[in-house]
């Protein structure tokens, strides 16, 4: 049986509010990729999709069954990859299909809240796989290591298929976010070299860390695979108004001055008054408070006159 779990249900608007002020940050969680085939696939992409997955394994979740309603960049076809993902819990993409148009076919994509966000299609050409590679095992990316990157052409910072085709291999690759990096678990590197407007390419590779005689180790790079030829055929921006919701972060509340919350009173401000000299302030013969007075004064003084003239 489970675990019964006691769940803290606020009574009130003010009791939400002390909660929500003791509450734990929001932290995104790791992405996680998912692996799709299409109706039809190659050797050559059935290699791809399985070195991709091996990879990302640690976070990554790959679907075997050949899926024939899947057209990402056509209205209406991208229902099914949006329900993979919700089911998967999958923010990022990699399907693969092949046919006489578009051979050795590899689509690349995000989704925001599991629906569509943006996606990037390339053709895989020129495929080495990890088998193919002979080096000493040793040197083996270790399952959990945060990668390098290195883009080397200036088309990756001005075409803009490139532009976003660099964004997409960033998200899919990096892992998860950390704030602090040992350089001893840092034990590969993504190349990639942009060879034309259209085609990158991309290779994988291991890093041997030897000495330099300083506290800073010499690297060497050794391949370890997967390497490819990417071309990019198609891609799909975000709209601007998607863009924009999915780019806010989950901030704090704006401090207001001199207000606090107190759990008992609730809400409590604090104002400034300044000292008041009484002596300094001007007085009017138009208030109301003199009037009065001068009326009894006078009343008073013309009561004591008729005193004065009809003594007893």
């Amino acid at each position: 049986m489970g675990k019964m779990v006691a769940i803290r249900v606020p009574r009130n608007m003010r009791a939400k509010r002390e909660l929500l002020k003791h509450a734990p940050k929001l932290v995104e969680n790791g992405k996680k990729m998912l692996i799709l085939h299409g109706t039809k696939t190659s050797a050559v992409l059935n290699d791809v999709l399985a070195d991709l997955f091996h990879l990302k394994r640690d976070h990554a979740v790959k679907y075997t069954k050949k899926n024939d309603n899947i057209r990402p960049f056509e209205s209406g076809g991208e229902t099914s990859l949006e329900f993979f993902s919700l089911k998967s819990d999958c923010s990022l993409l990699v399907y693969g299909s092949h046919s006489k148009k578009r051979p050795n076919n590899l689509v690349l994509g995000r989704t925001y809240d599991h629906h569509i966000y943006d996606l990037v299609e390339v053709g895989v050409e020129n495929y080495k796989s990890i088998e193919s590679y002979a080096y000493d095992k040793k040197l083996a990316p270790k399952l959990g290591t945060k990668p390098f990157f290195a883009f080397i052409g200036e088309h990756f910072e001005s075409v803009d298929e490139l532009k976003h085709l660099k964004e997409m291999l960033l998200d899919h690759f990096k892992g998860e976010v950390v704030e602090n990096l040992n350089l001893a678990g840092v034990d590969r590197i993504f190349v990639c070299t942009a060879i034309s407007p259209t085609t990158v390419y991309m290779m994988h590779c291991a890093l041997r860390l030897k000495r330099s005689g300083t506290s800073i180790p010499r690297m060497e790079l050794v391949e370890v695979g997967p390497s490819m030829d990417l071309v990019v055929r198609r891609h799909q921006r975000p709209s601007e108004s998607l863009q924009k919701e999915a780019m806010k972060a989950p901030g704090h509340a704006k401090k207001v001055k001199n207000v606090t919350n107190n759990p008992v009173d609730g809400k409590e401000g604090r104002i400034y008054i300044p000292d008041q000299e009484v002596s300094k302030l001007t007085l009017t013969s138009d208030i109301k408070g003199l009037k009065r007075e001068r009326r009894e004064a006078k009343k008073n003084k013309e009561h004591s006159k008729k005193q004065k003239v009809n003594p007893e």
